[in-house]
Order: C-alpha cells, then structure tokens, then sequence
C-alpha cells in the first residue's frame, strides 16, 4: 500500500520563519529552529526549509539555521532557493541537508540538473516546480518564488526535470498559496498523470478534508504544508502564552489578519486523515529524554 508523506514546509526569509499569499506579503512568524523541532516531535515524515529571498539576492543563507536545526532533528531534510551550482549544492548537505531543491538556476540552465544528479545521486535533487494558472487554462511555470515569469508549461518543464535526471518534484500553486482554498488537483493531476517521479504537492491546504481529496483524486506522493500547521501553533502558543508573544508580527499572531479560510491542523490530524481512506503514513515517531 502506498505510503503518503507529510512535510512541513518552512520558508525563510533572513533568520525567520515566514508566511504569506501566493508567495507574497510575507510576515514573519517566529524562530525556524524552534517550529521544525516541533513538527519533529509531532510525527513530520520530512522538513524542507525554503530560502525565499535567495534568488532574488543570488544566495543561500540557510546554512546556519539548518545545522542548528540537525543538532535535534532526526529526519530528511530538503533545502531550496538560490541553488545555482554544484559547490552551492555540497556546502547545502554539508550543512547537514539529505535533499536539495532547484528551480530558477535550473530553467536558466537546464543542463544544471544533469550536473547536480550525477555528483550527488538523483536521490538528492528535488525539482521545483512554481505554477500559475493563465485565463487560457494553461498552468505557466515562474522562478524567483513566482516572481518571475518563464512562458514554460508545467507539464512538459516536469517531463524535462524527470529526463535531467531530478529525483522528485515539488509543485507549488501560486494561486493557492496561503488561501486555504484546497490544492489545485487539475494541476497536481496533470503533472502526476505526465511524469513517474514521487510528486509532492504544496499550496492551499487548511485542513485534513483536503488533504484527504488530494490524495484520493491523484497520484501524489506527499503533501508539504505550511499555512495550517504555522497557524494552528501560533494558536497554541499564544493561548500558553497569553497573548504575550516575543517574535514574529504581533498583531498577526493578535488575529489581527485575513486568513479566516486557514482552520489550522496538526501533523497528526493529517496522517489521520490520509489513514481513514485507506493510506498509509509513516510512524509517527516518539521522543523521549
């Protein structure tokens, strides 16, 4: 029986943990570090950290917060954003990342996945696929973090990372990107019909329910989320807290905010729910002193 992954996605911005709508509009939400321990202890199958200013300033600076992060964190770790050469890549996994993920440097230079899944084993390279649907229908992949428009199809920019050589693919939904609207399964479907490559499916999710579609309505292999764990523990650590948070946007956290569509989850309401429809998950693990 096919196992589903769930894996929180964390973006980055400078030493912060952020979040934003359609990859925009980012506010910080707290300490990196502190949120991915947490989703270890809850039972993440995986983490994957994204840099997502990195391209912007032709850099990765996640190097830091990822070796801090392994001193306590026992699972695969994927790491994105301003990936652009093979010494980028080793500096990344010598950081103490098992994955890393590509996608502006790679549609400048296709030949740059070939590259990288030779040195490192395909096992290691996740493409990255940013998609934003146009009036026509048509789904166009952007770099940047959908910033920057290519003219490409997502279709057939998955069949080329497949034939370069990427071990796995990560699509993300502009378009529902921080929304809570649910994933888009006619572009999850599409890729997951086209290309043999494990597809993990990113944008849109607030709660088990869809997560649950997702995975009977494709053929997708994990399911990253970010909005509804962030927010369903920013919920717990204000009430703990009562009300007197020290990062992240304050009157954010207050609930001063719109994103009255994200219910919020727990990694375990998510495995629950993939379980009831006849899926497996993988263990959620137990942490003892």
């Amino acid at each position: 029986m096919k196992s589903i992954r769930v894996i929180p996605r964390l973006d980055i911005k400078g030493p912060n943990l952020v979040k934003g709508i359609h990859l925009e509009g980012l506010r910080v939400i707290g300490s990196p570090s502190q949120f991915a321990l947490k989703y270890y202890e809850d039972g993440a199958d995986e983490l994957f950290f994204m840099d997502v200013v990195a391209s912007l300033y032709e850099r990765n600076s996640l190097h830091d917060i990822i070796r801090t992060t392994c001193k306590d964190i026992f699972i695969p770790i994927t790491v994105g954003g301003g990936v652009r050469s093979v010494s980028d890549i080793r500096n990344i996994l010598n950081s103490g990342a098992d994955k890393v993920a590509i996608n502006t440097a790679a549609v400048k230079r296709p030949e740059f996945i070939q590259e990288a899944s030779r040195e490192f084993g395909c096992s290691t390279i996740v493409g990255v696929i940013e998609a934003i649907k146009q009036p026509n229908g048509q789904h166009l992949i952007f770099t940047d973090n959908g910033r920057e428009e290519t003219g490409i199809d997502a279709v057939y920019w998955a069949k080329q990372l497949e034939k370069l050589g990427a071990g796995e693919v990560i699509v993300t939904s502009v378009d529902r990107d921080g929304t809570g609207l649910g994933f888009d399964i006619e572009l999850i479907s599409k890729i997951t019909a086209a290309i043999s490559l494990p597809v993990i499916a990113h944008g849109g999710s607030s709660n088990a329910e869809q997560v649950k579609k997702l995975v009977e309505t494709t053929d997708i292999d994990a399911v990253a989320i970010a909005s509804a764990l962030h927010y369903r523990e920013l919920k717990t650590q204000q009430e703990l807290s009562k009300g007197d948070l020290t990062e992240g946007n304050r009157e954010f956290l207050k609930g001063n905010f719109q994103f009255k569509r994200i219910h919020g989850a727990s990694i375990a309401d998510f495995k629950h729910g993939i379980n009831t429809i006849g899926y497996t998950t993988r263990k959620i693990l137990e942490i003892t002193e």
